[in-house]
């Protein structure tokens, strides 16, 4: 065997990928419905995966969002959560080990990253400005562009590369950053960086990165912030692949790259290990009174903004568990092992494998469909079809955008459908599952024909668009 095909063995014979760290107490029963079924129910959801039941999905990759399993200390906390409107326990909780970990004195709760956004670009941005970040996920991109903002992608090169094996492809251009300045100026109110780069395959950002970003910053007197919704995975890579950082814990990782930016934004439904949750976290005290006034309005007190004590509660538990080296290690190898598996059956993804997903090439496996008739989103609809799997794109559908020069429609630079794997949920057994259907239906080959929006809403389109196979025909011609 080549070497591709033997690194799932290589991962458990080397300790790399430990088992479990974790028992199971509770479980949650699924099945696959019938195909017939499954035929029906996609073409009542017009071919939009999102619209589908989640009780007739037998494995739901669609977002590692919300969708972890919490741990018995998160349970418990929520158990004893103070659910006092104002200054409860659950509260001085949560701040302080935010406190901690980012190193930011002022924490505003929020119920989830893209209330987040809201506030921070509600009160930072107008029409005039200019937004650089590595790439923009789609909530950043349309809360920066509800304000008539421009959202600007700065990913290096390498990280446009779905082939590429390179440590660190979601770092910054600076390059391209310096040429936002050159051409923007003033219009650049803030820099965003996000950690890991969703769009970008779940890649990492490297330290060096952050700080050269930082500097360029500091120059120009643009605040920088990040987006840290996977901040513990992204100190894991750090730790893994940067020089000098092997010996660093995750902590002390985390701390250093939180100390190179102003401040932060976080949906805690991921690497919080919650359902629900986000803040933003700074050391401008006049922003976060701003912040705070606009809280009180949108998303409620801002000792609660939002969420219940014992939410509150589960966060500050889940942000503590998650510093948990031999916890993140199991966590990014079974994604390593799924990716493994995929180059057994040669399915193409995005290269190396994430931190909390795998990105498949849809735009390799389905040549013949054109960006405009979506190839993620036909492959994501026959996956569900074939397999009763729910996986998402990330492609023309979700990041078609107006170019901010001429107006002329952008297509992204590659067509990806995203398998985001949920915190402590599935087995590897599931996941080689998952694989094995990928390359089923990247078999169907020119039988699976592109889609055509019949509806679509006025932003974010991906979440409640109507879809129908291109001519009339069928999805999966026989």
């Amino acid at each position: 065997m080549d070497r591709e095909s033997t690194r799932a063995e290589e991962l458990d014979r080397d300790g790399d990928l430990p088992f479990e760290p974790y028992r199971v107490k509770v479980v949650e029963r699924i099945h696959r419905v019938p195909r017939q079924q499954r035929r029906r129910l996609l073409a009542e959801a017009e071919y939009n995966v999102f619209k589908i039941p989640s009780s007739a999905i037998y494995i739901d990759l669609l977002t590692d969002s919300g969708t972890s399993a919490m741990s018995d200390r998160q349970w418990a906390a929520m158990m004893t959560g103070d659910e006092a409107y104002a200054q409860s326990r659950s509260w001085d909780d949560f701040e302080r080990t935010i406190r901690e970990i980012t190193g930011y004195r002022h924490v505003i709760p929020c119920h989830q990253g893209r209330a987040a956004e809201n506030l921070l670009f509600g009160t930072l941005l107008d029409e005039t400005h200019v937004v650089p970040n590595n790439i923009h996920f789609d909530t950043t991109r349309a809360n920066v562009e509800f304000r008539g903002a421009v959202a600007l992608d700065c990913v290096c090169d390498e990280g446009l590369d779905p082939d590429l094996e390179a440590p660190f492809k979601g770092d910054m251009s600076l390059v391209k950053l310096e040429q936002a300045f050159e051409k923007y100026g003033q219009r650049i109110p803030l820099v965003m960086l996000t950690i890991t780069n969703n769009s970008g395959g779940g890649q990492p950002v490297s330290l060096a990165n952050v700080r050269a970003v930082r500097e360029v910053c500091l120059a120009r007197g643009v605040p920088l912030y990040l987006d840290c919704a996977r901040f513990a995975e992204n100190a894991w890579f750090i730790k893994r692949r940067e020089d000098g950082q092997r010996d660093r814990s995750i902590a002390e990782i985390a701390r250093e790259f939180f100390g190179y930016a102003d401040g932060c934004t976080m949906s805690a439904k991921k690497d919080a290990l919650v359902n629900i949750g986000g803040f933003v976290a700074l050391n401008d005290e006049k922003i976060a009174e701003c912040l705070a006034a606009r809280l009180i309005i949108q998303e409620g007190f801002p000792t609660y903004g939002g969420l219940a004590g014992r939410d509150l509660a589960a966060v500050a538990e889940g942000l503590r568990e998650v510093l948990d080296e031999e916890y993140l290690t199991h966590r990014i190898e079974q994604v390593a092992r799924l990716g493994a598996r995929l180059d057994e059956h040669g399915v193409p993804y995005l290269r190396p494998a994430g931190g909390h997903a795998i990105y498949l090439d849809a735009k390799r496996m389905l040549p013949h469909i054109p960006p405009n008739l979506f190839p993620g989103v036909s492959f994501a609809a026959a996956l569900y079809l074939e397999a009763g799997i729910r996986a998402c794109e990330i492609g023309s559908l979700m990041f078609e955008h107006a170019d901010p020069d001429t107006g002329e429609t952008v297509a992204p630079e590659m067509e990806l459908v995203r398998l985001a794997i949920p915190r402590r949920v599935y087995s590897h057994t599931q996941l080689d599952y998952v694989a094995d259907s990928c390359a089923r239906v990247r078999d169907l080959g020119e039988r699976l024909q592109g889609l055509e929006i019949v509806w679509q809403p006025m932003a974010l389109r991906h979440f409640l668009c109507r879809l129908a196979p291109h001519g009339g025909g069928e999805l999966i011609e026989p």
